[in-house]
């Protein structure tokens, strides 16, 4: 039986999420007996479903998508294409050879920051109450309390423009915005 995690089994793509690290056995001409790797492994698998496993080392976790299972006595070789999120799976594949040699991988550069979480949990809390067709001023009673609101000059108010702006953002999740979050913060590379 294969680990699951939270009861899901593992689903991510290398195409749609450029920090998934594509792993296969070295081509015979690449490999040199005389560097051989140090002992580590690519398991145990913390999740995983057909070619993709969800691998954790010194805390931190690594999405990989398994091309073909390296020998044990291979190296195994990670494949970057050169295109414009380069960058993005070069840094991905340099934290996993960190994390599996342990060295400290660093921060996960495409982790939300706690602010930007809060807002997108603002932004879809507003979005439900515009499906519910609750007006601007319920909403942002709503999601920042009775007692901030102003007894008049609401339109002029300025948690009634942040307020339409998260319903706005949260109507653009809602329409596919969602899969932007799959590549931050690099959004302007594709």
């Amino acid at each position: 039986v294969k680990p699951e995690l939270r009861g899901h089994p593992a689903r991510w793509t290398p195409a749609s999420l450029p920090s998934v690290i594509p792993i296969t056995p070295p081509p015979p001409d690449l490999f040199n007996p005389n560097l051989k790797r140090e002992a580590w492994s690519l398991a145990p698998a913390v999740a995983e479903g057909g070619a993709e496993r969800l691998i954790e080392r010194r805390g931190s976790l690594y999405r990989l998508h398994i091309i073909e299972a390296p020998g044990d006595d291979e190296t195994p070789c990670v494949v970057v294409p050169l295109d414009r999120l380069f960058e993005i799976r070069a840094a991905a594949a340099l934290r996993l050879w960190c994390g599996l040699t342990g060295r400290s991988p660093g921060r996960d550069p495409a982790a939300l920051p706690a602010s930007r979480r809060e807002r997108l949990v603002l932004a879809l809390r507003a979005l439900d109450g515009r499906l519910e067709k609750a007006s601007y001023r319920d909403i942002a009673e709503a999601l920042f309390g009775a007692r901030r609101m102003p007894e008049r000059g609401w339109k002029t108010y300025d948690l009634r423009d942040r307020t339409v702006r998260l319903a706005r953002l949260g109507h653009a999740m809602m329409q596919g915005g969602y899969r932007r979050l799959l590549l931050y913060p690099f959004r302007g590379r594709t």
